[in-house]
């Protein structure tokens, strides 16, 4: 069974840094490609970043030059380093795999940015 658990969200003033992880269980994990999304309090769910099996990152505009993603095979984990967040960055952080067609989400981990 696919499971995606993602952690180390939490509350950080605007400025400062956190950095969430997806661990990933039952697929081959080093040639999946694994995805970060957000959603904001009444808003819709938006792509964050993605890196694929070789290692290819994509961002969304509004994060980079702030985020990285990374990814660490030996244990099977995606992880996103956010740098200089902003209240605008407030909302449930969560990752998503594709495996054999079918799309895998964790529960998502919670990022608050305020002062």
């Amino acid at each position: 069974q696919v499971q995606l658990v993602e952690s180390g969200g939490g509350w950080v003033q605007p400025g400062g840094s956190l950095r969430p992880s997806c661990a990933v269980s039952g697929s081959d994990f080093s040639i999946s490609a694994i995805e970060w999304y957000r959603q904001a309090p009444e808003k819709g769910r938006e792509f964050v970043a993605s890196i694929s099996s070789g290692g290819s990152v994509i961002y969304a505009d509004s994060v980079k030059g702030r985020f990285i993603i990374f990814r660490d095979n030996a244990k099977n984990k995606v992880y996103l380093q956010m740098n200089s967040l902003q209240p605008e960055d407030t909302g449930l952080y969560s990752c998503k795999m594709t495996w054999r067609g079918v799309q895998y989400w964790g529960q998502g981990t919670q990022v608050t940015v305020s002062s």
